[in-house]
């Protein structure tokens, strides 16, 4: 017989990324939860042995037992790309983890979220989730990582917490990067990513105009370097090595060095550069816009596999 697989239960699961790396990692995910209807599809489309329970997570009454629970609750007023309201009420969906903690008493959690959740101006409310976490029982690390050095061909800075029940006789360490300078394995490129996909995969990327704001800044990187972080917004997508470089001409202000062809990303390309496989699975049922969304939204396989993958062996 097979040695018995971890189980773990995951939350704010979105189109499936953290899950992805669970199960690379060896874990069987049991439930997942998300309240985007096609993060939810696209979900079921590519791992549909997970019982995906689509609502918002206030209307999850019980939860399975389970190994580990993970969790990416939603980051907007944290984001260098969003509002930055640390007050909003979308930032204290922390709770309803904690509420999951200790329904479940996982031997250990794993969080993930962006990293200005640790700015200066967010202490406050990053401490009260890491107390909330170590009331609940947990001896709780954390640390900001940057999924390039995992094997992930984009540059994006998350922070990790990670928790070990306190009445396990277990510490756990984050594991060093495995990609880049100083690594023993190379860092994956653009065209390491996109290798075998089309050049121009017409109705798959986002056409529309390149407007002021786009052009504030520099989009674009080579073949052979990482992409800068991908996004959920389609405009604001990073360019395409096809595209001609940038060049700098004034304050908050680029233009095209040539007038050759350029686009975005396409949205399968973003899922690359994120770390999915180029064959995952997109339903028919939205747009180019949702998309772009549920990938942009996501945690890079490898990343999340990188850090479930280190934790100590509890199970």
């Amino acid at each position: 017989m097979s040695p018995r697989k971890p189980t773990a239960v995951s939350l704010f699961s979105g189109c499936g990324g953290s899950d992805a790396g669970l199960i690379s990692a060896g874990f069987d995910v049991l439930m997942a939860n998300d309240l985007l209807a096609y993060a939810a599809e696209t979900y079921k489309a590519n791992l549909p042995e997970t019982d995906y329970r689509e609502c918002p997570i206030e209307e999850i009454e019980s939860f399975p037992i389970a190994d580990l629970l993970v969790g990416c609750y939603p980051c907007q007023g944290y984001s260098q790309g969003g509002a930055r309201e640390a007050g909003r009420g979308i930032n204290y969906l922390f709770k309803e983890f904690g509420r999951a903690l200790r329904a479940i008493r996982p031997k250990a959690f794993i969080v993930e979220n962006v990293s200005g959740l640790t700015r200066s101006d967010n202490q406050e409310l990053f401490q009260h989730q890491l107390r909330n976490f170590r009331q609940a029982g947990y001896r709780v690390k954390w640390q900001l990582m940057n999924a390039a050095d995992y094997g992930v061909a984009q540059e994006r800075h998350r922070v990790l917490i990670v928790g070990i029940r306190s009445t396990l006789d277990a510490v756990f360490t984050f594991p060093k990067p495995t990609h880049g300078p100083e690594a023993g394995l190379p860092a994956v490129t653009i065209r390491d990513a996109l290798a075998g996909l089309p050049e121009w995969p017409e109705g798959e990327f986002n056409a529309e105009e390149f407007h002021w704001y786009y052009m504030s800044r520099n989009r674009r990187r080579d073949w052979t370097e990482v992409s800068k972080t991908i996004v959920s917004r389609a405009r604001h997508m990073p360019l395409h090595p096809i595209s001609p470089p940038l060049v700098h001409k004034g304050p908050d202000r680029y233009e095209f060095s040539t007038k050759g062809p350029a686009r975005r990303f396409s949205y399968r390309e973003a899922a690359c550069l994120q770390g999915f496989t180029s064959n995952l699975v997109f339903p028919e049922s939205a747009g180019l816009h949702s998309r772009y969304k549920v990938i942009g939204n996501a945690v890079p396989p490898p990343l999340f596999s990188a850090v479930a993958s280190a934790l100590p062996d509890i199970w």
